[in-house]
């Protein structure tokens, strides 16, 4: 009976050590890996809803790409993941990188830079330039100015050698950026584009583009209009003008192309480049980006006009008449309810938005019609959950056609119930195939001990009773010869006994 009490006790005690083994957690799935770099690609952006039935404006331009910046939602898309030349347009990474650097404490705006004879790497007789001359010092302010205001190759270059220690290391750089980034159609070989081996896409330069407008003073270099350069040790004071003719008026192209709304950022122009451009615009409650690449111009037709320029006013006025901020989802509107496992009271969980999804949506795409699924990373939900815990995604379709996506998140806190969680993690361990085999083998010990101890106790109580029977014999066969010995005396013959 002790070994029964022992195996009980250890069977509990094996139990109760279970209850404190914590439960798995599902993790959302990870996002798959970037492709080779240099290939044509399809910006990873969802197009419109497919039933928007709009025909996009009529340009020149080889590759577009028009987003939303709010929501990054792409309104029109041309060749955008095609790599040809982006020209000056290169001289975003190279800004970009610069403002890193400053934001990390390698480099400040005000440091001192004295250009190297490096300054004039790749420059040609019509080579875009601030005539920096070897020896001449300048801010690293100043020098990024020349940069994205004037579009000065050779500011690009003494930025390089001083952020990079020489300027191969520095367009190192920018390839390992640009793949952080996300681009997969890029490869840059110098800092300014001046080389027609720069190659790029539409898409990855709105990444490029969308990295560098987290800085301040990125958007506030590129929508300068004018700028002055304080006099140098070997030059005079330098007067700069914006090339960027939708925001100056006072540029080289005139007050022509001028755009209610836009806002930087940069232009770019090669033989092989064509005319390019890009920009922000804001109007209506939008904010858009546009990228033209390829476009025609006077030096390679007989065109007077700068398509990059007034492609891009048609692509914004194209939008603007075209599209509508809707909010599509809200982070307040609880979506669905799911049921919870072991919760403490109302065993349901409310699902939401983790942030409102908006975009600017066809004029002509009827409102309300969008279907709304969820997909929950675990399927059966157990509490505890806190509030904003994410628990699935919530994918938007428009006639069968999914066109947006958010994570969703619990729009509550859910208590456990740890009467109801002990009992599911009982359950739980006696579920388990060692668990089972182990209770097995101990049922059958039981049984087999239960059933020796049944047959030794039938096999005393016939050793016992044998044993009573054989003492009873003895006694009678005792009072037999008592009585023959009594006869015997009572008659006066010799009584002869048994010896045994």
């Amino acid at each position: 009976m002790k070994k029964k009490r022992l195996l009980s006790f250890f069977l509990l005690l094996c139990l109760t050590a279970a209850l404190f083994v914590p439960l798995a957690l599902a993790e959302a799935p990870e996002e798959g890996q970037e492709p080779e770099p240099l290939e044509e690609v399809q910006p990873s952006a969802t197009p419109a809803p497919p039933d928007q039935k709009l025909e996009g404006p009529t340009l020149s331009a080889q590759a577009v790409y028009l987003v939303d910046l709010d929501s990054g939602y792409p309104l029109y898309s041309l060749d955008s993941g095609y790599p040809r030349s982006p020209a000056s347009l290169t001289k975003v990474m190279t800004v970009l990188l610069a403002l890193e650097a400053v934001d990390r404490g390698e480099a400040s705006l005000d440091d001192v830079v004295t250009a190297g004879l490096d300054c004039q790497n790749g420059m040609s007789d019509d080579s875009s330039s601030v005539y920096i001359v070897a020896g001449e010092q300048m801010t690293l302010r100043d020098l990024l100015y020349c940069a994205a205001v004037s579009s000065g190759n050779d500011a690009c270059n003494v930025i390089a050698s001083y952020l990079g220690n020489g300027i191969p290391n520095f367009v190192e750089r920018m390839n390992a950026r640009a793949a952080e980034l996300g681009c997969r159609s890029t490869r840059f070989v110098d800092p300014n584009g001046l080389s027609n081996d720069n190659l790029t896409c539409a898409y990855d330069l709105y990444l490029i583009t969308r990295a560098a407008m987290g800085y301040p003073d990125f958007m506030e270099i590129c929508d300068t209009t004018a700028y002055t350069v304080a006099a140098t040790n070997l030059n005079p004071a330098r007067e700069l003008k914006n090339s960027n003719a939708l925001i100056s008026a006072e540029g080289i192209y005139g007050p022509g192309y001028l755009y209610e709304g836009a806002h930087g950022i940069k232009t770019g122009y090669t033989r092989a480049a064509g005319y390019c451009l890009i920009s922000t615009a804001e109007r209506n409650g939008m904010r858009l980006l546009a990228i033209v690449m390829g476009c025609d111009g006077p030096y390679l037709s007989d065109t007077t006009e700068r398509k990059n320029f007034s492609d891009t006013a048609l692509l914004y006025d194209w939008a603007f008449a075209n599209f509508t901020p809707r909010t599509i989802l809200s982070e307040d509107t609880v979506l669905d309810y799911v049921d919870v496992s072991l919760a403490e009271g109302d065993a349901r969980v409310g699902l939401k938005p983790q942030r409102s999804v908006s975009f600017p949506l066809p004029n002509n795409v009827e409102p309300g019609k969008e279907d709304v699924r969820i997909t929950l990373y675990d399927q059966e939900l157990s509490a505890p959950i806190e509030a904003g815990t994410v628990l699935g995604e919530a994918h938007v379709f428009y006639d069968g056609r999914e066109f947006a996506s958010v994570r969703v998140v619990a729009s509550g806190s859910v208590d456990l119930n740890r009467w109801e969680y002990f009992k599911q993690r009982i359950r739980a361990f006696l579920s388990q195939t060692e668990v089972l085999i182990v209770i097995g083998a101990v049922v059958l010990l039981l049984a087999a001990y239960l059933a020796l101890v049944i047959r030794y106790r039938s096999l005393r109580r016939k050793h016992l009773k044998q044993r009573k029977l054989a003492e009873q014999r003895r006694r009678e066969l005792a009072r037999q010869r008592e009585a023959e010995a009594a006869r015997a005396e009572q008659n006066g013959t010799p009584f002869e006994q048994d010896l045994f």
